[in-house]
């Protein structure tokens, strides 16, 4: 087995056990029958962004990606559909769901339509993602900054936190490997917020929090 298809193995294992934390959430949406106190919004822009990334994949034929985010999409419509089930404001969760569903078809239309085939199409495909892909990287800094204030890590989740790290650092691996930027930049965000996470953990258990009850969050 050579670089690059250790690099794969490594994305796909580490990318979907990401993904799976969701579960946990899935777990307790069904033992309290209530999607109170979770997120719906980070489980329907994942679900996008799997979908982009995928049509990616498809074009530049990297089964690495497609395979990833094939399993991502459909994990992610699992989580949306059992937080309609569960949630008591579907209206709201139907809205947004309709909102990223006409985005994704603009989207579709636009790169299929009006664009060349070629590198023209691929190169915009590449930008889009990676800047979806980094701007939810980025967008946990504010709670971030509310938990340095707080000292308080409990909403945190520490596997989730690992989970990224590794992930994000295999995904700048790999395209650094195929010298694909549209890769390797969009996840080096991922590696310095979990590096930021890591010291908050440090930091804050160590002055007094023994044995937090960390809980999943989309951060």
């Amino acid at each position: 087995m050579d670089l690059t298809q250790l690099l794969s193995w490594a994305c796909i294992v580490f990318t979907v056990g990401m993904f799976s934390t969701g579960l946990t959430d899935l777990k307790k949406m069904r033992e309290s029958k209530s999607a109170d106190n979770i997120q719906f919004l980070p489980f329907l822009t994942t679900c996008l962004n799997n979908l982009g990334w995928l049509f990616y994949g498809t074009l530049k034929r990297d089964h690495t990606i497609v395979v990833v985010n094939i399993i991502g999409a459909l994990l992610q419509i699992l989580y949306i559909v059992m937080y309609f089930i569960y949630t008591k404001h579907k209206r709201q969760v139907m809205l947004q769901t309709l909102a990223a569903a006409a985005v994704l078809i603009c989207g579709w239309l636009y790169f299929t339509t009006f664009l060349t085939k070629g590198e023209a199409r691929l190169n915009q495909l590449g930008l889009t993602c990676s800047v979806v892909t980094v701007s939810m990287y980025m967008s946990p800094l504010t709670d971030l900054v509310a938990i340095i204030r707080s000292g308080n890590v409990q909403v945190l989740s520490f596997p989730l936190t690992v989970a990224t790290f590794f992930t994000s650092t295999a995904w700048v691996l790999y395209g650094l490997q195929l010298n694909d930027y549209y890769i390797t930049v969009p996840n080096m965000p991922g590696i310095f917020t979990s590096l930021i996470r890591f010291y908050l953990f440090w930091k804050f258990e160590s002055t007094g929090q023994s044995s937090p009850s960390y809980k999943p969050l989309h951060i």
